[in-house]
């Protein structure tokens, strides 16, 4: 139940779009009643149930993560869950562990590997086998473009020396032609059609234990990037809608559709109107599918990033790789076309130059076929981009929804990303700061279970360019295209409630907007910018009401 509150005494980051200043907010009825200082929330303090004096700690608008995937998330986390863990040995610990525990379990599923742990990013079945025996496991990686099987679970697929790779994937094959149960991209589709299919009540468990985290970390709001809808048959939408009838959906929730890439241009339009069925009848109180997610590349590290320019080999060469493209340009912009023209958002991952310049032109002819709009399509990622599409942006109106915890030098940067880049393209990544200074609309997000849902690890990426645990003197990763704190904290609030059309409704303190609200535990104005993901979440409120306290 909501409760009355009034904070006070300290400073709240309102994150409105005039930037006004606030020591106190009052909250009753789930909503923000009064925004300003003491006199401001002294009527309210007569019928207050509770008074929390902030006392250095920073108040803000409940963190909004515009690209996320809770359920996956979610599943990792009751399954055998890698994400904690950097080194082969931990992995081989965790997994045998996993076994012994759940011996009457025919597969082992979970995933959330780093490619940092393995020579070149690229593990072997052969460590799985050792560990699990003849019992079939399948692991994708954080960034679930990858994916590791042991030899039972390639055998249970078909897959062999003889197996070709599917159109969107690769299968990893070493110097003798077999298949070492490394599997990119749809190749790992391949072992998946035989894996046990998760059911309604898996899904809907992986829900609640994803909220629970991301409320956790301050998270109110968010994105899910990644929605297949089987009817019949389990899926995380069903979920979603579940769990908003019978109000255990505390969040507020933007579902992206997946568009079904193997789709042909000649079905375009009956994939279009089945999206738009689903939409119709999703009307839940916080749960709402008004996007479309298109997937056009794959990732840098494993080559699939759509590049203008080819990648180059281990000694600096150019190769004939240019990463691969999911959706053939003129596809694309017929694609895009239909779904602006249904009134659809349409969310893009789009990570090379090449990819982002196929999206750019799409939006831009649905705007030449369609006029311009409100749907808000943004794309995610944005890893590469090449100056002159940076301007693009604003001038089309276009989100750039940005993972900021990325942009630093790590292993997998380092090793399995910059030497393969070269210059100039190495300096074109992740350019945050030029995409503020020609006007573009920020949005923030996280892409968990890929990487840390921590809203505060992104944000002092975004401000520093170094990673929050990086050793002393780690250089930053392209200083010139740092953001001010504010500016992060706004995409994180503001910029994220926009993208998924809750503007209305949340991402600032401001009176009658819902009083989804972040306390942390210090405030990071106050400190040095290498101290910003020191902070910790205290508690979080969703219309008013109490779902975290540390």
């Amino acid at each position: 139940m909501s409760t009355t509150r009034v904070f006070r005494g300290g400073r709240v980051f309102t994150a409105d779009a005039a930037g006004t200043v606030a020591s106190a907010v009052a909250v009753a009825g789930g909503r923000i009643v009064a925004v300003g200082g003491d006199h401001t929330v002294a009527p309210y303090l007569h019928e207050a149930e509770e008074v929390v004096e902030l006392d250095g700690r920073l108040l803000l608008p409940g963190f909004g993560d515009a690209h996320v995937h809770p359920v996956m998330g979610g599943l990792e986390r009751i399954r055998c869950d890698l994400s904690g863990a950097t080194t082969v040995a931990a992995y081989v610990e965790i997994i045998g562990d996993y076994a012994r525990r759940h011996p009457g379990r025919e597969w082992i599923l979970g995933g959330g590997w780093a490619m940092e742990a393995f020579p070149g990013g690229r593990p072997h079945r052969e460590v799985l086998d050792a560990v699990a025996g003849d019992r079939p496991v399948l692991l994708p990686n954080r960034d679930h473009h990858s994916s590791w099987a042991s030899s039972a679970a390639l055998a249970r697929a078909g897959i062999t020396r003889g197996t070709p790779d599917p159109a969107d994937g690769r299968i990893e094959r070493d110097a003798d032609g077999e298949p070492t149960g490394l599997l990119h991209e749809g190749a790992a589709d391949l072992v998946r059609a035989v894996a046990p299919e998760d059911t309604q009540e898996d899904l809907d468990a992986a829900l609640a234990e994803a909220q629970r985290h991301l409320h956790a970390h301050g998270i109110t709001s968010w994105q899910d990037a990644l929605l297949t809808v089987h009817e019949p048959g389990p899926s995380a939408h069903e979920s979603y809608r579940r769990a908003d009838l019978d109000g255990r959906l505390t969040a507020r929730v933007a579902g992206a559709l997946w568009w079904d890439r193997s789709c042909p241009r000649s079905q375009v339009a009956e994939q279009v109107a089945r999206l738009a069925a689903i939409r119709a009848a999703t009307d839940g109180r916080n749960y709402r599918t008004g996007t479309v997610k298109v997937m056009q590349d794959g990732v840098v590290e494993t080559f699939t990033a759509a590049m203008l320019e080819p990648y180059l080999d281990c000694c600096g060469g150019a190769t004939g790789n240019h990463g691969i493209s999911f959706l053939e340009p003129d596809l694309l912009r017929e694609v895009t076309i239909a779904l602006d023209a249904t009134g659809f958002q349409v969310h893009y991952h789009a990570i090379g130059d090449r990819a982002v310049r196929e999206v750019l032109d799409a939006i831009e002819a649905a705007i030449a076929a369609n006029g311009a709009s409100a749907r808000r399509h943004h794309l995610a990622h944005l890893q590469v981009v090449h100056p002159d599409d940076v301007p693009r942006f604003h001038r089309l109106g276009v989100t750039a929804n940005l993972q900021a915890l990325w942009a630093a030098h790590e292993p997998q940067m380092d090793e399995l990303t910059l030497p393969f880049l070269g210059d100039p393209r190495a300096g074109w990544q992740y350019p945050f700061g030029d995409l503020l200074r020609t006007g573009a609309a920020l949005a923030m997000g996280s892409d968990w279970p890929v990487s840390s849902p921590d809203p505060l690890a992104a944000v002092h990426v975004a401000v520093t360019r170094v990673a929050p645990d990086a050793p002393a003197g780690t250089p930053a990763l392209g200083p010139e295209q740092a953001i001010p704190l504010a500016t992060a904290l706004r995409a994180y609030t503001a910029g994220s409630a926009a993208v998924n059309h809750l503007d209305h409704v949340t991402g600032s303190i401001s009176v009658g907007k819902a009083a989804d609200l972040v306390l942390l535990d210090r405030d990071p104005f106050d400190g040095p910018a290498e101290q910003i993901a020191a902070a910790r979440v205290a508690r979080t409120y969703a219309d008013g009401v109490e779902v975290h306290r540390s």
